[in-house]
């Protein structure tokens, strides 16, 4: 029962959603239905339900608009590869490394963007060409304003009422199944009995739906632009590849979104790898048979949940149900108008926006994330969403740094230290660092060292609270140490963790200054620097011997 209610959901979305990337219905189709079953099959989420995603909609638009349907097709087969890959590499744990304003900045960008591509349809433009740039479309549709047509936004409007407010009387049944079928009879009394009025309908845009299953076909046989044959060779492989790479990266992070939105609603637990390797294993196979680029579609996994979905058994009747409707119901089909689909992809577009959520983030988020959910929004809205996925990331790394070097800090003592209950000697300075010695911080933490070199007998370096060191850390130790080594100073390090231990042995750093010495608490070190103090004066036991306190007892097991 819970495949057949989610077959009815996602009939009408997949036609739409292929609609909006201006293919044929019939291929949105055909992904729920190969897409569906084989994610079900072979994923690793156990409710999951796969098919094509509004998310796509601004990454294929500008496919189809400059390769044609075979672009698209390729495209789909180069992003399952690289999916497959991400799976088998196991990457799918660095998805939950992408921070929540990245995600959220391109979401609502993508919204936006699935909003605007649905004017043309819901206002009935007459427009000479569709621009795959988001100002251009615009333009281009305050230029054909004049072409617009007040049934098919009356349409379009009826179907987005019935859409909002049928749920509030019942959630039993889908409101697409109620709103569609109103819509499409509306649309045939409407040019039955006003002259001169025709209405858009997959039938007349299309020429309807074949009453077909999917059949084995090469994607590249699928034609190019206008018409034209489409080439395949390694140029047009090149050219192809980035749009590949971003279905590839939006694939593997809305379906995994949608997995743990899963897991959260059903209780269950993911397999993020396997879920991947599914996901590129579906769009490698779905464009054989005319399938467009497809990926876990949360609605949809969450009406399954809803509807009592417990296996992947429902998923897998869902495809079923698709196919089936394609064999008995595909002149029906063919009657629903374009604008109410326009205005069901309205609704889907600002259900994804979540317009609440963006805000909250904007009113209470460090200003520093809000930048970064901004920035994202309007790149993917203004070019695509690589650029906007990648320099968010890449912001929110530099911004992560920042704060994670603000987080070391370093104290330099000299005369007196809270840990020492009297006077330590001239000369003798304790520098303490707490925090990782990484390249965000190391510098800045090893610079006073250099300062201090010139004018200190021994300094005491105190790594008990340096949990991490990198690369960059242990050059600017090694730095320096060197400084400190020129003056003949001695420098003892006190209380090294495993990692910087570990590392510092790799480095060979002991053997390589011979005024470095190692000990593992601050009481030995100061012993250390007492007795070097001595050697150097000639006087052992002088007045710059230092009076400590015995070292507490172990406390017992």
């Amino acid at each position: 029962m819970a495949g057949l209610v989610v077959g009815v959901v996602a009939l009408p979305l997949s036609m739409a959603l292929a609609i909006a990337v201006q293919a044929p219905p019939q291929h949105g189709l055909y992904t729920a239905i190969v897409a569906g079953f084989l994610t079900a099959l072979l994923g690793g989420s156990r409710c999951q339900v796969a098919g094509p995603t509004a998310a796509f909609v601004p990454i294929l638009f500008p496919i189809v608009a400059k390769y044609g349907l075979g672009g698209l097709l390729v495209a789909g087969v180069m992003g399952g590869g690289i999916l497959v890959s991400m799976g088998l590499l196991r990457l799918g744990k660095l998805i939950e490394f992408i921070p929540h304003p990245v995600t959220t900045g391109f979401t609502a960008g993508i919204a936006t963007v699935i909003a605007t591509l649905q004017f043309k349809d819901l206002f009935g433009l007459a427009m000479a060409k569709s621009p795959e740039h988001f100002f251009e479309r615009i333009h281009e549709m305050w230029i054909s304003r004049g072409t617009g047509s007040t049934w098919e936004l009356g349409i379009g409007l009826l179907t987005l009422a019935i859409l909002i407010l049928f749920p509030r009387a019942t959630k039993k049944i889908p409101a697409p199944l109620v709103a569609l079928p109103v819509a499409a009879v509306a649309a045939w009394l409407v040019m039955s009995q006003v002259p001169n009025v025709h209405l858009n309908t997959i039938t007349s845009r299309f020429n309807g739906i074949p009453q077909a299953p999917p059949r084995l076909i090469l994607p590249w046989s699928a034609g190019g632009v206008d018409g034209q044959p489409f080439r395949l060779d390694f140029n047009m492989i090149q050219a192809l590849l980035p749009g590949a790479f971003a279905i590839a990266m939006l694939g593997a992070i809305e379906s995994l979104l949608s997995a743990v939105v899963a897991d959260g609603m059903a209780r269950t637990k993911h397999d993020p790898d396997a879920e991947l390797l599914a996901q590129g294993i579906s769009n490698l196979v779905c464009p054989f048979f005319g399938g467009i680029p497809a990926t876990g579609a949360i609605a949809r996994t969450a009406t399954n949940i809803r509807s009592g979905a417990k296996s992947p058994v429902a998923a897998m009747v869902h495809a079923v149900t698709i196919l089936a409707a394609i064999l008995v119901l595909a002149p029906l089909i063919g009657f629903l108008p374009m604008s109410a689909l326009a205005a069901l992809l309205m609704l889907v577009a600002w259900n994804m926006s979540e317009a609440r959520h963006f805000v909250h983030i904007v009113k209470v988020a460090p200003r520093n994330d809000v930048a970064i959910l901004l920035v994202c929004f309007g790149l993917t809205v203004a070019t695509d969403m690589v650029i906007s996925v990648t320099t968010g990331i890449v912001l929110a790394a530099l911004l992560f740094m920042r704060r994670m070097a603000l987080l070391t800090k370093a104290k330099l003592h000299q005369g007196a230290h809270p840990a020492i209950p009297r006077s330590i000697p001239d000369g003798v300075f304790i520098y303490d660092i707490a925090g990782p010695l990484f390249f965000g911080a190391a510098q800045k933490a090893m610079a006073t060292l250099s300062v201090i070199a010139d004018k200190a007998l021994v300094v005491i370096l105190r790594m008990d609270q340096v949990p991490d060191m990198d690369a960059t850390g242990l050059v600017a130790l090694e730095s320096a140490l060197e400084r400190l080594e020129h003056h003949r100073c001695l420098t003892v390090i006190v209380g090294l963790q495993r990692q910087p231990r570990r590392l510092l042995r790799s480095g060979n750093v002991k053997a390589r200054f011979s005024h470095l010495r190692i000990r593992p608490d601050l009481h030995t070190a100061l012993l250390t620097a007492e007795e070097h103090l001595s050697a150097a004066t000639g006087s052992r036991g002088s007045s710059t011997r230092i009076r400590l306190r015995p070292p507490p007892p172990p406390k017992p097991a």
